[in-house]
């Protein structure tokens, strides 16, 4: 990978070197503003106070005249980046607990906190697995069954001819399941289900299968089916409606240890033409296959996407990609946001309160999300994968090119990406394990 791998500067780095006063927030230029606008007011006597003298670096134009300090110009400046550098390094001297700037570092792993350097482990990798530009097969689901050393994943929208797609605008979906006998020899193969095409989105681990997310078409209704993990992959209507009323097309599922099952359900079917208008709100859902009992546990999103439990259960975390509709437009004022909900417990029945802001991300939207055993949280994002730790603070990035939808964790550290046309493995400390399966 030729990413460049850096970590930010700190203002206290830049101290010495004149650049300070470059760093850009909407305060600090707020409050140079006011000082502006004081300062050339006259005072009570009369008189105009001094203007103070603001000593900024300056660089040369391409004609040799000095030019105004611009940030953009000056931070492409290698000259300036080396003396920030050296800041940077003399104070790494006196502090071993910060990471030395100029340390080799691996190139797709970007480090903004260097708690992510227990995470990546001595020697972490990222490697294309398979490459296949015929179709988008890895998109979605990102399920690894450990009994059988398969992970199970489903392919984006994949043009379909055949009658059976013309209830789907002629559209269908891929389940592909990879056998691995070790990182790097495996088998692959298309699930052959015996029913009709239901547009698998979102799965997770269930029992002695899976679940997947069954996005429905015109004609067939959406809701959770189980699958088999081993052939032929019989498959089980779990759940198809909400006391009678259709979802909308269910996105991503995940397992409470107390067998319950909670998931997102978005209008992407219908704005993407193979699903009806839709008759329920945006809703996140948690369904008892023991009762039967299905409830709304939260509300109030643009388009809610992945879900995921931290470790200790207390916490759900859910994705909000309302930055990119079905139709295929992106408002950037738009959520691209995880939620962080506190899981409470009343009459044995759980609730969700304290609904905040967990994270914005910078590039794309949060799409799939996971934990780790640790509490970091992981999310799919249009640069890779980002994680952040329990308290919300990035420590780092997987950059990945053309992004990353969704993930999946695997055994001692291992995890595989979904790139659309390719699959990729990402090989991180042996104690960096998923909280889902804590393999």
């Amino acid at each position: 990978m030729s990413h460049q791998f850096f970590h930010r500067p700190r203002m206290a780095d830049l101290e010495g070197t004149g650049q300070g006063s470059h760093k850009v927030s909407f305060s600090d230029s707020s409050k140079s503003s006011l000082r502006d606008r004081d300062s050339s007011r006259p005072s009570r006597n009369g008189s105009r106070p001094p203007t103070p003298q603001v000593l900024s670096p300056r660089i040369l134009s391409p004609k040799g005249e000095k030019d105004r300090a611009h940030p953009q110009r000056m931070w492409s400046d290698n000259r300036v980046w080396q003396r920030v550098n050296r800041q940077s390094e003399a104070l790494w001297q006196e502090s071993p607990s910060l990471l030395s700037p100029n340390a080799p570092q691996p190139r797709p792993f970007l480090i903004y906190h260097d708690s992510f350097l227990n995470l990546l482990g001595p020697s972490p990798t990222l490697s294309p697995l398979i490459s296949d530009p015929r179709a988008p097969y890895f998109h979605e689901a990102g399920v690894f069954h450990p009994p059988t050393n398969t992970l199970f994943v489903t392919s984006n929208q994949i043009p379909d001819q055949s009658p059976d797609a013309v209830t789907t605008q002629n559209k269908t979906i891929v389940i592909t399941k990879i056998e691995f006998f070790s990182p790097t020899d495996f088998t692959r193969d298309k699930v052959r289900c015996p029913e009709r095409n239901f547009m698998a989105n979102g799965g997770t681990n269930y029992r002695d299968g899976l679940i997947l997310c069954a996005q429905g078409s015109l004609r067939e209704p959406s809701g959770l089916i189980y699958m088999e993990a081993k052939r032929p992959h019989k498959t089980t209507t779990l759940l198809n409606n909400y006391h009678g009323r259709p979802f909308n097309s269910p996105n991503d599922v995940v397992v409470h240890s107390d067998g319950s099952v909670w998931f997102t359900d978005p209008i992407y079917g219908y704005e993407q033409g193979f699903r009806p208008k839709p008759q329920l709100p945006q809703h996140v859902y948690r369904f008892d296959p023991a009762t039967g009992d299905i409830r709304v546990v939260a509300d109030g999103f643009g388009r809610p996407n992945g879900i995921a439990f931290a470790p200790g259960e207390d916490t759900v975390y859910i994705t909000d990609t309302d930055l990119i509709h079905g139709d295929g437009s992106r408002l950037h004022t738009r959520a691209a946001t995880i939620y962080a909900y506190s899981v409470f417990w009343t009459n044995d029945q759980p609730y969700l309160a304290n609904r905040r802001v967990f994270a914005y991300a910078d590039t794309g939207a949060p799409d799939g999300i996971k934990c780790d055993v640790h509490g970091n949280v992981y999310a799919g994002c249009g640069d890779g994968i980002n994680v952040w730790n329990s308290g919300g603070m990035l420590v780092g990035k997987i950059l990945i090119e053309g992004g990353c939808a969704n993930f999946c964790f695997g055994r001692a550290g291992e995890m595989w990406c979904f790139g659309e046309n390719k699959l990729w493995r990402v090989k991180l400390a042996d104690e960096t394990r998923g909280a889902l399966l804590g393999i």
